[in-house]
């Protein structure tokens, strides 16, 4: 397995490029019934089209994907992913973490170190998500990473069989908490 190609560090986490040879853990974290039920899921997507998705993804500049790594040991603990839209210089973000890695305040990471790069290097206007209602794990998380509520899409989500609200979020550059590990970089 290749050693990760390390594209910005923070404190405890660091965005790097995916790695080919990691699809199937990917692909095993995407299929988790927790990750399905946080997407609003009902089934996950096939091996064969998540691998031949593969070189698609790569060369799709409207989709920039992130590896979070953990520093300490540099594994791969997750991935971001920016949904970007080059005409209005927005994104849509979405996080997968892996499973055992939950719970630690990795999210929060992950998507402030995602935001750190889409208004510091990408120079997005602003970056917004869906969450489910009763996620409220993840609607804290994202709070903590300067997320804001900015609506919601009344029962248009699932959560366990019953219709929930999707909570939209969003962030503009003023509301990146910081520090930023871009300009720390930067200015190194």
């Amino acid at each position: 397995m290749a050693d990760p190609h390390i594209l910005l560090s923070g404190d405890r986490l660091a965005l790097g490029m995916p790695r080919q040879d990691m699809l199937p853990e990917y692909h095993q974290w995407e299929s988790d019934p927790r990750t399905l039920l946080g997407y609003g899921a009902q089934f996950p997507q096939a091996w064969e089209s998540r691998e031949s998705g593969w070189e698609r993804q790569r060369g799709n500049q409207s989709l920039q994907q992130f590896e979070v790594v953990r520093t300490v040991d540099q594994e791969a603990i997750g991935l971001t992913t920016l949904h970007v839209n080059g005409v209005l210089h927005t994104a849509e973000f979405v996080i997968v973490l892996a499973p055992s890695e939950r719970g630690k305040g990795y999210a929060a990471d992950a998507a402030r170190l995602t935001l750190d790069w889409a208004f510091h290097i990408s120079a997005l206007r602003m970056v917004w998500l869906k969450v489910l209602e009763p996620n409220r794990a993840g609607v804290t998380a994202y709070e903590k990473a300067g997320f804001r509520e900015a609506g919601r899409l009344r029962r248009s989500g699932y959560w366990l069989g019953q219709q929930v609200d999707e909570i939209l979020m969003d962030a503009l550059p003023e509301d990146f908490p910081g520090p930023s590990a871009v300009t720390a970089a930067v200015e190194a």
